[in-house]
Parts: C-alpha cells; sequence; structure tokens
C-alpha cells in the first residue's frame, strides 16, 4: 500500500495487472488491422481506441489517464484525464497510445505497436503543455557515461567504449524529421550508423535498452509524453534515460512553466515517472523489432505482445492465439 498526501491508503499495482493490461493493447492492434495500408490513421486509431476503452474498463483498477491522445470533446480519444478501470482496486496513473505509429498503420510500414504504461497514482510528469523533448535513451551501459548535455560525438564515443564496440558498429536511432538533419551528419561524421525511423520514437528507445537489440541509442526531439512512457520501461529494463524539455514557442514555454515545468532541468528517469512500480505493455500492431504484428491464419488471430515490469525487473512476452468468431462482436 501507499499513503498519499490526503492520508488516503492505495494498494499498489502488482503483477496481475500486467495481464490485465495486455488484453486491452491485444484488443486495440486487432481492431486496428483491417486498417494496415488502407491510408485511413483515423479510422485506424479510432478502432483501437474503441477496443482500448472497452477493455480498460473491466480492468480492476482505478486509472487516471495521465498522457491521452487529446481532449474530451475530441472523442473517441482517451483523453487526458479521463477515468479508466472499474474503479476498484490500485489506484494508478496511465499512459496511453493505443496506436503508437499510426501514419506506419495507415502506410502498411512495421513497427506500429499499441501500448500502455501504468504507475502508481501521482508519480508520472504531466508534461502535456509542452509537446517536444530531447531525448537520449540507452542501454544500462549508459548510465553515469552518456549526458544530454554533452554533444552527440562525445555521447557514441563513451557508450561505445562502455559497451566494447567500436564505433562503427554503433546504431544509432533516430525519427526521420527536417529537425533532424545535423544530428544525423554529426552522428555519421563520427563514424556511427544510423537506425532511421519514419514515426514510433518509443519503440525505438526499448530497443536501444535492450540487450539484445541491434540499436544501441535513441536520440533527439520527439514527444515529451512518449519520454514519460518510455521512462516506464526503462525502469523496468535497468536502462538509461534523459529528457529535456524543447518548446517551440515563447507561448508554449509559458504554459509549461504555469505547469510547474523546468526549461533548466535535465529530467532523469525518475523525474519522468517517480514510481519504482511501473508497467509497459505494448502488442505489436505491424510487424517490427520490439514485437511482431498481428497475423490472422484463418480461424486464428495471433498476437504478440512484451510485459515490462520495474519492481521485478522482468520482460515477458506473450504470444496469443484468439478465435476470430470470438472478435466479431467483441
Amino acid at each position: 500500500m501507499v499513503t498519499t498526501q490526503t492520508g488516503a491508503l492505495y494498494l499498489q499495482p502488482d503483477r496481475n495487472l500486467a495481464m490485465e493490461l495486455v488484453r486491452a493493447t491485444e484488443a486495440a492492434a486487432i481492431r486496428a488491422t483491417p486498417f494496415i495500408g488502407k491510408g485511413d490513421k483515423i479510422a485506424a486509431d479510432g478502432a483501437a481506441v474503441d477496443a482500448m476503452r472497452k477493455f480498460l474498463g473491466t480492468v480492476n483498477f482505478a486509472g487516471v489517464v495521465v498522457i491521452g491522445e487529446g481532449e474530451k470533446d475530441e472523442a473517441p480519444m482517451l483523453f487526458n484525464g479521463e477515468e479508466v478501470g472499474n474503479g476498484q482496486g490500485p489506484a494508478c496513473d496511465i499512459a496511453v497510445d493505443p496506436i503508437d505509429g499510426t501514419s506506419l498503420t495507415a502506410a502498411g510500414r512495421g513497427h506500429a505497436i499499441s501500448m500502455l504504461a501504468v504507475a502508481d497514482r501521482g508519480s508520472m510528469l504531466d508534461a502535456s503543455s509542452v509537446f517536444y523533448m530531447d531525448k537520449i535513451v540507452t542501454g544500462h551501459e549508459g548510465i553515469g557515461v552518456c549526458d544530454i548535455r554533452m554533444s552527440v560525438a562525445e555521447n557514441i564515443r563513451a557508450l561505445a567504449t562502455a559497451k566494447g564496440k567500436p564505433v562503427e558498429e554503433m546504431r544509432i536511432a533516430v525519427l526521420d524529421r527536417p529537425r533532424h538533419e545535423q544530428l544525423i551528419e554529426e552522428i555519421r561524421s563520427v563514424g556511427a550508423g544510423t537506425r532511421i525511423i519514419l514515426d514510433g520514437d518509443v519503440a525505438a528507445g526499448i530497443n536501444a535498452a535492450r540487450h539484445d537489440s541491434r540499436i544501441d541509442m535513441a536520440i533527439g526531439t520527439g514527444g515529451s509524453p512518449e519520454g514519460v512512457a518510455t521512462a516506464c520501461a526503462i525502469k523496468a529494463l535497468g536502462g538509461f534515460i534523459q529528457g529535456r524539455l524543447a518548446p517551440t514557442s515563447e507561448e508554449e514555454k509559458q504554459r509549461g512553466l504555469a505547469a510547474g515545468l523546468r526549461f533548466d532541468h535535465v529530467y532523469e528517469a525518475n523525474d519522468l515517472v517517480r514510481s519504482d512500480n511501473t508497467f509497459f505493455v505494448a502488442t505489436g500492431v505491424t510487424d517490427g523489432e520490439l514485437v511482431r504484428g498481428v497475423r490472422r491464419e484463418g480461424e486464428i488471430i495471433t498476437t504478440e505482445s512484451i510485459v515490462l515490469r520495474s519492481r521485478s525487473g522482468t520482460v515477458r512476452r506473450v504470444v496469443a492465439d484468439h478465435l476470430a468468431s470470438k472478435w466479431l462482436d467483441a
């Protein structure tokens, strides 16, 4: 149990919660599959949101969406402040993205996932007032070695030394955005290779922290909400993450200041999510390095999910076969 400032007692999220949450990401991924490659990312996202909301409503917890996709008047998006779950069990903060990679899904490209991150109530940083964040993510070798205040060249060389790898064998994940042109040039000028990703920097960050991944580091400017969700996963993997808020205007910066955010501060993992009891759950929508996408063979739908829990430091993969007939009216 945990005690809040008001004195209320809440049960902490336990291991049983993870298997309940994976049902919600499985549902979202399955419902999105008819829209893969059809060019309509709004329809894909809407189907995934509806499915995730429905399944979350059956989960035994009292969740509040801290990081969602939209506001209440933009339904069917899961919005910031929305209450999910059946209201019983542990009180939790939720970061949710029914499809991280809607453009990937619509185009039929790989690496789209459905994901949820969960932590104790009041522990997630609410960075919704500032959309962008500069981030660096690595495995455990980057702890005490890498620093977002250093140049990308310094970080790559330092991490290569810590991992015992030649710089030429390092692979750095970067979002394919015009703002990263110079960053990509700097990475390549050091001799390292790039892994250019079209979308989905949450999966890229997790891959950078995995011991069996071909990605050594994820770096660049992406969404602040995604940074918080990634931190929940990195805590379970024992990896390294730092973020620094990157407002695009003075007006946005003032909104951030009013919300209590800091712009002279490097956010560490414990700043992004203060709890040491975090969950991260993701199900593949399309095939990627993190998880395989949804498959259907006759009457069987197969999903692959990854379940991370920081308290136990475990990474579980869940492969599930679903009878297609059960989804006709689900």
